[in-house]
């Protein structure tokens, strides 16, 4: 089992006839998918997702794939490949097709639709292919064969790409439900007969990968939305995500039955079940769907709002009402049903909304506390049966944490692939597959590209370090006028905190130091500012830290006059 490793050199140039393998999201973190394929000097890209931001990333709204790899390449680009219309597959289009907009995109009905609705708000008109299962299309230098899967949004696909350095199978997001919602299943005669034919490459989704046995149907949660909306006394509030329909059908169906209406609430939510509905995915019983302009006119208990915010993202629709800073008021009585699984990493900001709706006085129902919720994500069982079907040369875990891809990566052996010809990569690792054989080959910058506002990779980690230290220990600011020839202090210092609990009469104490200092620096020939700036830095945080126990953002201003 080869590992990456951060003294991997740049790699080499790509040899003739051979397949390269580049991850740039996806690999170490659940979202922001990306693979890119290359052969014969063109590329195809497998997903173009985003990722959403954590607590230690303040102001990020969010993150993208490092495209600085194509960025020199866009021309060789021969189409991008989108295996479902989930954020974290398709969230990064646009930014990509700022870069070159005429990339053609590849995809099934529904999640092209998604694309093509999120293209609009950025004005940007695509070119667009769509394909069902079975379907093969020849791009470029790569002949992509698309296969049914089941997951837990509609028209999924798996995509089998040929080339003559040999045949690499992407799972996408998959799972084996029997007894899907839509009845479309997973095509497991499809990687059946492509594994007879032989598959190189195997790249599985890892996402649920240490999860034992097989993941739930969707049809279990029917039942138990019913026996929560038979129990609601007052309004009945879900959240899930935007693109979830299966889950959004449910809520529509179990408000049907108890004479309830559901009005839509979010702009993405209203889009996504906009274009869901209108392509016949989503079935909308008659007189159920209103708009939330409606709603106040009706009785709490025939009420139902189907929200965002399923993951605690702070300007969602959930976590506004948590805070009381949306025109939805929760209030005592309501029922709010968290429809969805954490993702790794927002388990605090779940758990801050679930603590904000409670006390405001809320029933809420989560994945913790009542099945309203599965995965869509294939578990251990349902992985060994893919391995044990495919018997694939070499599997490549993508899609999931580290302890997610080295959990894949164990199913694979213990099916009998030889641990050697088990690849585990993260973003920005380069994989080659030469002869039937895929191994390491080097890795390339591949860092966070953050989205902030308007402004799109201006952002950096040190930006990020600097807002984590401004909200945690606030800030010290000193204006000081000094003499440049005598080192005198003229005027000042002057000292003001922010986000420090003593007032600024504490600092009466460094006062004198810092003018003992300026006058020292100057006798010693410092008269540059910047420098006379540093000195008065280091006096002030040695004092911090030394009386106060801080470290806070210190913010030296010297004049010279």
């Amino acid at each position: 089992m080869s590992h990456p490793h951060p003294d991997l050199p740049t790699p080499p140039a790509l040899r003739d006839g051979a397949l390269r393998v580049v991850p740039l999201g996806g690999l170490g973190e659940v979202g922001r998918n990306m693979a890119v394929l290359e052969f014969a000097g063109k590329l195809l890209i497998i997903d173009c997702g985003v990722l959403f931001p954590e607590d230690h990333q303040p102001g990020v709204d969010l993150i993208l794939p490092d495209f600085d790899y194509i960025a020199d390449r866009l021309d060789d680009v021969v189409a991008v490949v989108l295996t479902h219309g989930h954020e974290d597959h398709i969230g990064a289009v646009p930014y990509l097709l700022k870069l070159r907009a005429d990339i053609p995109l590849i995809g099934s009905q529904l999640t092209l639709a998604f694309v093509e609705a999120k293209l609009k708000e950025h004005r940007i008109t695509p070119y667009t292919l769509g394909v069902r299962e079975g379907q093969v299309e020849q791009l470029g230098p790569f002949e992509c064969e698309f296969v049914a899967v089941n997951h837990s949004i509609p028209d999924a696909l798996a995509v089998a790409v040929r080339t003559a350095a040999g045949t690499v199978l992407h799972t996408g997001d998959f799972k084996m439900d029997q007894l899907p919602l839509d009845g479309r299943i997973t095509d497991l005669r499809a990687f059946a007969r492509l594994g007879e034919r032989g598959v190189d490459l195997f790249m599985v989704d890892s996402t649920n990968a240490e999860v034992p046995g097989f993941t739930t149907s969707e049809r279990e949660i029917g039942p138990v939305l019913d026996r929560v909306f038979a129990g609601a006394e007052r309004r009945v509030i879900v959240a899930s995500f935007a693109s979830h329909v299966h889950r959004v059908q449910q809520v529509l169906d179990a408000a049907y039955a108890h004479g309830r209406r559901v009005a839509l609430v979010g702009r993405s939510m209203v889009r996504n079940m906009g274009v869901a509905r209108d392509l016949g995915y989503l079935k909308v019983p008659a007189g159920v769907l209103v708009d939330i302009k409606a709603v106040d006119d009706l009785p709490e208990d025939q009420v139902v709002l189907m929200c965002t915010g399923s993951q605690g993202e702070p300007m969602a629709a959930l976590s506004r009402m948590a805070g009381n800073d949306h025109r939805v008021r929760i209030n005592r009585g309501d029922t709010v049903i968290l429809a969805s699984s954490l993702i790794p990493g927002n388990e605090n900001a779940v758990f801050r909304v679930i603590n904000g709706l409670t006390r405001l006085g809320a029933k809420v129902v989560h994945s913790g506390n009542a099945k309203v919720h599965v995965s869509g994500h294939a578990s251990s069982g349902e992985l060994l049966y893919c391995y044990n079907i495919v018997r694939p040369k070499n599997v490549m875990p993508v899609h999931g944490e580290t302890r997610h891809l080295v959990a894949n990566a164990d199913i694979a052996v213990s099916t009998g692939v030889p641990r050697e010809r088990v690849v585990l990569a993260e973003d920005g690792v380069v994989v080659d597959l030469v002869g039937g054989l895929a191994s390491v080959v080097g890795a390339l910058p591949c860092g966070y590209v953050y989205g902030d506002g308007s402004s799109v990779g201006e952002i950096t980690d040190a930006d990020l370090k600097d807002r984590r230290i401004l909200g945690e220990e606030g800030f010290v600011s000193i204006v000081v006028v000094v003499d440049s020839a005598t080192g005198k202090v003229l005027a000042g210092p002057e000292i003001h905190a922010r986000g420090v609990a003593e007032g600024d009469e504490v600092f009466e104490g460094i006062l004198p130091q810092i003018e003992s200092a300026l006058a020292q620096a100057v006798d010693q020939g410092n008269t540059d500012d910047y420098q006379l700036q540093q000195v008065v830095r280091r006096v002030v945080g040695r004092w911090l830290g030394g009386k106060l126990r801080r470290r806070p953002m210190i913010l030296p201003l010297v004049v010279s006059a």
